[in-house]
């Protein structure tokens, strides 16, 4: 059995420009990502997706320095990407994951992972229902679901997100394409934010790694928010998910006969 990981990065970024290069004690955002991923102890192999803009060949080093393979890809049409980017390698099942999370956990990695196996579902996620922090997010599906999203998907939030097609067409959300399930906390701790889209997300991470290092377990990283709440201040004002917001306004001034752009 294949299990592929395949985790989306870009030098583009419409607030945080080359957010994954920044560094913390001289080490990348991406290499920090790269590393917790590859402690998962039931992944495969692991790849980058990125992008065919020249500035890329900065994060191919990166990757490439911890052996990781890279696939360049579509710069909008990032669902395209990733069908390429998974194609090769034949996986039985696809992790997806985002570069703009750096404390992202292996352990809730393989619960995800470990939740799709058991019920042989088509998508697993631990955002479904959010009760994890932003930062955390986890997504496991079938190829043939990864095949069949790139085959009939069509709008722009479907390509730009990958997954949209899959999840709005699952039984958790009362489709019936798909077979779907969710993987919740415990505690609703939602509210926390351990990602990276702008600078004042950087400032939060940077602060949580000078007080525990960049190897903790995610729960380490909320407490130190909850003892800090000035530092959880910084960033609180950022709502989550406003990349696919914003994508799904476009969907609707498209309909409208006013287009905003094309993949």
């Amino acid at each position: 059995m294949v299990i592929l990981a395949i985790t989306q990065a870009r030098i583009g970024s419409t607030r945080l420009p080359e957010k994954v290069l920044k560094t913390i004690n001289g080490v990348t955002l991406l290499e920090i990502h790269l590393n917790r991923i590859l402690q998962s102890r039931l992944i495969s192999k692991l790849k980058v997706a990125t992008t065919i803009e020249p500035d890329a060949e900065k994060i191919v080093a990166v990757a490439g320095s911890l052996g990781v393979e890279v696939h360049k890809g579509s710069v909008n049409n990032v669902l395209e990407r990733f069908y390429q980017a998974a194609l090769p390698e034949k996986p039985d099942w696809v992790v997806r994951l985002t570069s703009d999370c750096p404390f992202i956990d292996p352990v809730e990695i393989d619960k995800v992972i470990q939740h799709a196996l058991d019920n042989d579902l088509d998508y697993v996620s631990n955002a479904l229902e959010q009760t994890f922090p932003d930062g955390l997010d986890t997504e496991v599906f079938k190829f043939s679901a990864l095949e069949r999203a790139f085959n009939e998907a069509k709008s722009n939030s479907e390509l730009e997100h990958v997954t949209p097609y899959i999840w709005k067409n699952s039984s958790f959300k009362g489709g019936t394409i798909f077979t779907s399930g969710c993987v919740r906390n415990e505690m609703d701790l939602s509210a926390f934010r351990l990602t990276v889209d702008t600078l004042e997300d950087f400032l939060v991470v940077e602060k949580l790694a000078h007080i525990l290092g960049t190897d903790k377990p995610w729960m380490e990283y909320v407490k130190a928010l909850e003892k800090y709440p000035e530092i959880m201040k910084l960033n609180a004002q950022f709502q989550r998910n406003e990349g696919y917001e914003n994508s799904i306004k476009k969907d609707v001034q498209n309909k409208n006969g006013k287009r905003t752009g094309t993949l």
